[in-house]
């Protein structure tokens, strides 16, 4: 009988035992939404560097680390306006890259519920960290990987980024721009 019960108690907590894993930046792909008036913009960030923890089926810790000065446009085919976007939302404007080279999510928590890994943790965009909550679904996990997929709504005047929005310049017309932004963080991750 003590066999069989410490055998029990030995597969039983086997899924107790924090696993950790390296952000792959090759492998994981951040796509970007930002829309206006008039329409909106699309592209990608890369990941930098990171890990995530995990405990049997949440998330218990962990962060990714985005290079900004990787940020690229897939809507403007021309290549002049395509650089003159770029450009300006590298700027003092929008995410001041020469100053803030880095954005850095921590995941602090999670738990399931019937969306998904319900995540708690913390968005750094220009030296300023805020609060943030998202679902991760489409979780993968095996000893060697670990691969989900997440989509955040973000408020990009909390992180005091106001051009073109109406919350702090009115009669804007057509050149207003959403305050929100999304970003789709597909993360890869291996030991």
């Amino acid at each position: 009988m003590k066999i069989l019960m410490a055998a029990l108690f030995t597969i039983s907590s086997f899924g107790a035992f924090a696993q950790t894993y390296n952000v792959d930046p090759a492998q994981t792909k951040i796509t970007y939404v930002g829309k206006k008036v008039t329409g909106e913009h699309t592209g990608h960030l890369k990941a930098k560097s990171g890990k995530i923890t995990v405990k049997g089926d949440e998330i218990t810790g962990g962060e990714v680390v985005v290079d900004m000065n990787s940020l690229t446009s897939t809507d403007i085919t021309d290549p002049e306006y395509n650089a003159k976007f770029i450009g300006h939302m590298k700027s003092e404007d929008f995410f001041n890259t020469p100053k803030y080279p880095e954005a850095k999510l921590v995941i602090k928590s999670s738990k399931k519920s019937d969306k998904g890994l319900e995540v708690k943790g913390d968005m750094t965009i220009l030296g300023q960290t805020k609060p943030v909550s998202f679902v991760v679904t489409d979780i993968k996990k095996t000893d060697s990987s670990f691969s989900g997929k997440s989509n955040l709504t973000l408020d990009r005047t909390l992180w005091g980024i106001k051009y073109g929005s109406t919350s702090f310049f009115k009669s804007l017309g057509d050149k207003a721009i959403n305050n929100e932004f999304n970003l789709t963080i597909e993360l890869a991750a291996k030991k």
